[in-house]
């Protein structure tokens, strides 16, 4: 199975490099732009028996390792490869 996972900051935790795109953006000219929040991407192959399976492998992954739970949210996109 392919597995794409997108890691992001939770809702009020603040995201100093979010904050420093956007002063760049604007610095070029993209004024229109606002709030931006930055994040991490993964994307893997996993060979597992059923999207249940994977789903719950991706998430101990994403707990020990790819994701700080405490201060980022993840969502995963699994298709079958």
């Amino acid at each position: 199975m392919r597995v794409k996972i997108f890691v992001s900051l939770k809702q009020g935790v603040l995201d100093p490099q979010g904050k420093a795109i956007e002063r760049s953006l604007h610095t070029l000219g993209y004024n229109e732009v606002s709030e931006v929040r930055a994040g991490k991407y993964f994307e893997l192959e996993l060979d597992a028996t059923s999207r249940h399976a994977a789903e719950v492998r991706i998430g101990e992954i994403c707990d020990k390792l790819l994701a700080n739970p405490v201060i980022e949210d993840y969502r995963l996109e699994i298709s079958q490869e």
